[in-house]
């Protein structure tokens, strides 16, 4: 039997979530987080218009009762917009980054675990040095060249985001593995004959999650502000589409007039992006066990 190098999940599981409840940055940002997933989810039930509804008659209003957050140029409510907008960011967000950590974890197993041998050192510096080359671009760039060249669209951008995100998991899984692998646990499994799969997965992989979970939730702020450049560069979310960086690229032309046009779109961008830093950073300090020795 392998020895395992883990205490019991369930005991470790009620640790971090006590130790996250005691960070108040982290609370504040799970609950802003859950009450936007919230509203995206309700956004049909919630919004109290149709956000792809015109009414010129009714344009550039500022916030009143009857339109909380005011109308754009083509008289639709910003509320409802910015509501359905939350579905679309944090979609984007969400499914960018579960396809970066996805491939970063693939790419990062192998390239950490094989490290000798003739064809070990040939994967392993294929991986990293094609991840080093996407590094060395700015990811905005990177996402801008990516999107050209297969087309504008909001699933061109979030697969942009996704491949851009890539290499920093390959990066952080790697260096995780290398110090894990050299652990007794390691050395006893390849001593037993363990296969390479379940070494891998079943065993490597949960102790170098800690800091994939942290990276994962803080690059969830990243993508949602790559989605949101990207869209009002016009590579993204293209018009009616209530989306937040698109939204701001439609009123900037009414900052002066209107700001409130933008305002809001932006505010949400803003409160979302922070929300997301904040749990991240007490996740690290809920994961990290240096901190609660």
């Amino acid at each position: 039997m392998v020895i395992e190098h883990q205490i019991d999940p369930y005991r470790k599981a009620r640790g971090i979530v006590r130790r996250l409840l005691r960070h108040p940055g982290g609370v504040a940002g799970l609950v802003v987080i859950a009450w936007v997933v919230a509203v995206a989810l309700l956004a049909p039930s919630l919004s109290p218009a149709d956000p792809l509804a015109q009414n010129l008659e009714a344009r550039l209003q500022p916030p009143s009762r009857l339109h909380l957050m005011g109308t754009d140029d083509f008289g639709r409510d910003i509320l409802s917009r910015v509501m359905y907008g939350a579905r679309i960011s944090m979609t984007v967000g969400f499914v960018a980054i579960g396809i970066a950590v996805a491939g970063g974890i693939a790419f990062g197993l192998v390239a950490g675990f094989y490290t000798t041998g003739r064809w070990g050192r040939w994967i392993d510096h294929a991986i990293m040095r094609t991840s080093d080359i996407m590094l060395a671009f700015p990811t905005v760039l990177l996402a801008i060249a990516i999107v050209t060249a297969f087309g504008p669209s909001l699933r061109n951008a979030m697969l942009a985001i996704a491949i851009i995100y890539i290499p920093r998991f390959v990066r952080l899984v790697r260096a995780s593995v290398l110090v894990e692998k050299e652990e007794s646990y390691i050395e006893a499994g390849q001593a037993l004959g363990v296969s390479v799969p379940r070494l891998l997965f079943r065993h490597l992989l949960p102790n170098a999650l800690s800091p994939v979970i942290v990276q994962a939730t803080l690059g969830l702020a990243e993508a949602i502000i790559e989605a949101a450049a990207l869209s009002f560069l016009g590579l993204g979310a293209t018009p009616p589409t209530p989306e937040w960086g698109a939204m701001l690229s439609e009123g900037r032309a009414y900052l002066r007039l209107a700001p409130w046009v933008t305002f809001f779109p932006g505010l949400a961008i803003f409160l979302v992006v922070v929300s997301f830093n904040l749990l991240g950073d007490a996740l690290r300090d809920a994961l990290d066990p240096r901190l609660h020795r």
